[in-house]
This record gives C-alpha cells, sequence and structure tokens, in this order.
C-alpha cells in the first residue's frame, strides 16, 4: 500500500524511487566496453552490444558468468577476472549518459518537494562513479546500491530500504522484468520506462503505466497522486 511521506516544507507527497541502468542513465555502452575491453586483455574476440545487454540485471555476479560462459573464459580465473571487470566497471562511468529529460524530471519532481530514492543492482563502487560523473548524488534522499544488503532485486528488501529511508511506500519506475518482479514483491507500483535495457515484450512485464519520455514525468506524477 502506497503511503506518504512528510517533506521539509510540510507536504505530505508519495516517494518515487528510479532504478539505474536502463531506467535513468544509459549505460549499456560503457557496460559493453568494459565486458569487451576485458575480453581484449583476456585474448577473446568482442561480444556485440545487444548479447552484452542481455547478461545485465542481476548483479556483476551473474553478468560475470554470462560473460564467461558466453566468451569461453577460463572460470578457474574467477577472482582476477571479477576483480578487473569491477575496475572497468567504474571507469565505463565516462561513458555512461543519462537519457534525455530525466535529469530535468528528477529536479523538477525534486523541486516540488517529491522524496526521491534510487534502487539498483549495480554495486556501489561503479554506482558511486556514475552518481559523481553525471552530478546526480544530491537529488536522491535515499540509494540502495546492489551491495548494501545480503540480497537483490528482485528480492524486495532492497526496495523496502529505500522506502524506509524515505519515509513512505511509493512508486517504483524501472525499465525492466526484474524491476517489475520487484515492485509487486514490494507491494507497491510499477512504472516502466520502455526505452531501457528490456529483454520481455512489454506485453510480458507487469506495470501500472508505461511511458518513453521522461519530459512527461512529473506530469504524469501530478496527474495520478495529486
Amino acid at each position: 500500500m502506497i503511503g506518504a511521506a512528510v517533506t521539509g516544507r510540510g507536504r505530505a507527497t508519495v516517494p518515487v524511487v528510479f532504478d539505474l541502468d536502463g531506467t535513468l542513465v544509459d549505460s549499456l555502452p560503457g557496460i559493453a566496453w568494459a565486458a569487451n575491453t576485458l575480453l581484449a586483455e583476456r585474448g577473446h574476440a568482442p561480444l556485440p552490444q545487444a548479447r552484452i545487454g542481455t547478461f545485465v540485471g542481476l548483479g556483476e555476479r551473474v553478468f560475470l558468468d554470462r560473460l564467461i560462459a558466453a566468451a569461453g573464459l577460463d572460470a578457474a580465473d574467477d577472482a582476477a577476472l571479477m576483480a578487473r571487470l569491477l575496475d572497468l566497471y567504474r571507469a565505463a562511468a565516462d561513458r555512461t549518459t543519462p537519457f534525455p529529460g530525466a535529469r530535468e524530471a528528477l529536479q523538477d519532481l525534486r523541486d516540488a518537494g517529491v522524496p526521491l530514492g534510487l534502487c539498483t543492482n549495480k554495486p556501489s563502487g561503479p554506482l558511486d562513479a556514475v552518481l559523481d560523473a553525471l552530478d546526480l548524488r544530491g537529488l536522491f534522499g535515499a540509494v540502495v546500491a546492489g551491495d548494501t544488503l545480503p540480497v537483490r532485486k528482485p528480492d524486495p528488501a532492497p526496495l523496502h530500504r529505500a522506502f524506509d529511508l524515505l519515509g513512505g511506500l511509493g512508486l517504483y519506475v524501472g525499465d525492466n522484468g526484474i524491476d517489475a518482479r520487484t515492485a509487486t514483491s514490494a507491494g507497491v507500483p510499477f512504472w516502466l520506462f520502455t526505452e531501457g535495457i528490456r529483454h520481455e515484450p512489454l506485453a510480458d512485464i507487469p506495470h501500472d503505466r508505461a511511458f518513453d519520455d521522461f519530459a512527461r514525468l512529473a506530469a504524469l506524477y501530478r496527474a495520478t497522486f495529486a
């Protein structure tokens, strides 16, 4: 059930928590660069960006396992591969850009007193690099990374942690079926950004509303929760 957080202005508003990769930021080019740089260093051919996109969503452990299987990397060298992947993943922040209108939509909601949070499976090191590179950190009152808790999405605990920090349940915004399952498990409505890293057909992802343009988000919020 949606709750209402009391903002510093004394108004009760519905908090909004966002996913990051594929929702607020176009991170796939940077992630593909990181993966293919790792492959090149190990003497392997690059993989297409679209193929690498299918590895994304469940955290760096699943990503690396899928990369090892797809490229034939030596799984016995797992620890070194993970350490190097995380280094490259942090460096990929310079190749990550906000989706058009995303930062402006966040600022519009924040200026209206809406509590904003972030709940992502991205580990804290690469996440911090993106937030700093894109100057996004100050927009969020709660940030929950993939390694903040022992579990990750689609387990609802990280999303519940984000809403707890914001003072009440609210709306979750993401771009794929993992985010949809997380919202369902957490008992909150889900809005789907359709231009992100989505592997499933749109019709297969349960959502309360879909949008493809962040320029519409603040107006949609006001129309829904005013």
